[in-house]
């Protein structure tokens, strides 16, 4: 018997029915600016997040002063893992942020590293023998946190003058650790994160009492207020699978 156009249109109308019951929106794309030293981390936490939840995150990474003027310029960013403070609360401040999405995911760590295993000792005294290195690499403090708390640090242990002759500054915390691991400075201030699964070199972990806290802040951007892959990135983020590769990564976390 051919079916009638009645049933046919109410076949139709169940078939859109149990599509619109079939599951969560579709898997989309979210753009994120992250922080240079949480590079590796990110990549992990991404791929966690790709697995977990069918959506995925598409990465870019700079000094945290860079993408801030990136994003102020218009860049398509959704969302903003920065390596302070200060600039996702700018962009609050400034329109470029979803109100009340800013949240801190990690809080980072210096230490003083060298690929040759003899010359950074258990308490930084190197610091202190300027005749022992040539360079000294620290990131830009004026737009990579990191590198400004290797200065506040530098100023507190009132190191020689020939100390602060010797700094080279890279753009961010990846081309100072760069710097250190090509061998073109002999030490460096890097992120804990960069060398804490390495064995090899040397390392002074800088004491707390010696910079501010590096509260590493995230926050969803106006670009992607009606980002739902954004939002469950975010979401992501402050769960325990992220929590965990944050830690191993060697972050603090709350």
């Amino acid at each position: 018997m051919t079916p009638s156009f009645k049933n046919l249109l109410s076949l139709s109308a169940l078939t859109l029915s149990l599509v619109g019951l079939a599951g969560p929106s579709p898997a989309a794309d979210t753009k994120v600016a992250v922080a240079a030293n949480f590079t590796a981390a990110a990549k992990e936490i991404a791929t966690a997040f790709a697995a977990e939840t069918d959506h995925t995150a598409t990465l870019s990474f700079g000094s945290t002063g860079k993408l801030y003027t990136q994003i102020s310029n218009g860049a398509p960013f959704s969302i903003f893992l920065a390596a302070d403070q200060a600039r996702p609360i700018k962009a609050e401040t400034d329109g470029l942020a979803v109100p009340a999405s800013r949240f801190t995911y990690a809080q980072g760590k210096i230490v003083l590293y060298s690929t040759d295993p003899d010359l950074v000792d258990s308490d930084g005294a190197v610091l202190r023998a300027p005749d022992k290195f040539h360079k000294l690499a620290i990131a830009n403090p004026k737009t990579a946190p990191y590198g400004a708390a290797a200065m506040e640090a530098l100023d507190k242990l009132d190191v020689p003058a020939a100390v602060m002759d010797a700094l080279v500054r890279g753009d961010s915390i990846s081309q100072t650790h760069q710097f250190v691991a090509s061998g073109n400075a002999q030490l460096g201030f890097v992120a804990l994160s960069q060398v804490v699964n390495s064995k090899e070199g040397s390392r002074w972990v800088v004491p707390d009492d010696l910079y501010a806290p590096i509260k590493q802040d995230a926050v969803l951007l106006k670009t992607g207020a009606e980002d739902e892959a954004a939002k469950a990135f975010l979401a992501f983020l402050k769960g325990e699978t992220a929590r965990e590769i944050i830690l191993k990564f060697g972050y603090g976390v709350k």
